[in-house]
């Protein structure tokens, strides 16, 4: 307390001056935590840019990290996971935002098989004996 009994006041900085400006995931999802094709994004999940003609950067409604999605996945296919460790952003936000591409057809995803759908090993190792057998 200061000497006439009231509290001082202390700015403390929980970041330094070098962090930049600190946005809020939140904010960049517009308050979103879900998106419709979300529930079909895994970690594995490879993302892929559509070939449009269009610049993305020139898109008002696309976000600075929407644009950095596409350019990365314009170079070569890109992992969920892999976005999300380039970007240094957490998984949530990046589903959101991939979802809000795949609805604007500016990125396809390309889901992995589940393993519940890939062919039982003994029906891979009977083609494989019929094939020497042949």
């Amino acid at each position: 307390m200061s000497p006439d009994g009231e509290g001082t006041q202390e700015t403390h900085h929980w970041f330094d001056d070098d962090a930049g400006p600190v946005v809020r995931p939140y904010a960049m999802t517009r308050g979103r935590t879900t998106s419709a094709a979300q529930h079909r994004l895994d970690l594995i999940a490879v993302v892929v840019a559509e070939h449009r003609t269009g610049d993305p950067a020139a898109d008002q409604t696309l976000s600075p990290e929407h644009v950095d999605i596409v350019g990365l996945c314009r170079d070569s296919p890109q992992s969920v996971a892999e976005l999300a460790a380039e970007l240094d952003l957490p998984i949530g936000v990046i589903r959101v935002l991939i979802g809000d591409l795949v609805d604007e057809e500016l990125v396809h995803v390309t889901r992995p098989v589940p393993p519940a759908e890939l062919p039982d090993e003994s029906i891979l190792r009977d083609v494989i004996n019929g094939l020497r057998a042949l």
